[in-house]
């Protein structure tokens, strides 16, 4: 479960971790697709974003909104019908990643700018 959280948290930060991907449009509205034959789409509106996605690997279709308010984002997501949702706090050099994967389980883990994450 722990390996399974920090995929999700390092998958977060790298919408395309494994393939470059190719992106038409602007800062507010961009459509992407990489050499595995990902695409998606990201709409951002300050602190609010929206992205559509479909993983040509698995045929799953997702979807996930983030909204930033300070030092708190809140993600929400879904994967081919099943919910999952986080809530990510910055503090200095530490970070805390808390709420339920598409599973129903839920987490939590703390990660700091040195110790690395629980």
């Amino acid at each position: 479960m722990r390996k399974l959280m920090l995929a999700l948290i390092a998958s977060l930060f790298s919408v395309t971790a494994s393939a470059q991907a190719a992106c038409i449009g602007g800062g507010s509205f961009q459509t992407c697709c990489d050499s595995s034959g990902n695409n998606y789409t990201v709409n951002r509106m300050g602190s609010y974003t929206q992205m559509n996605g479909y993983n040509a690997r698995t045929g799953s279709q997702w979807s996930e909104t983030t909204n930033t308010l300070g030092n708190t984002t809140f993600y929400n997501g879904q994967t081919n019908g099943h919910s999952w949702n986080m809530i990510q706090q910055n503090y200095g050099g530490m970070q805390t990643y808390s709420g339920t994967n598409s599973a129903g389980q839920y987490f939590y883990h703390t990660c700091t700018q040195f110790g690395g994450c629980n």
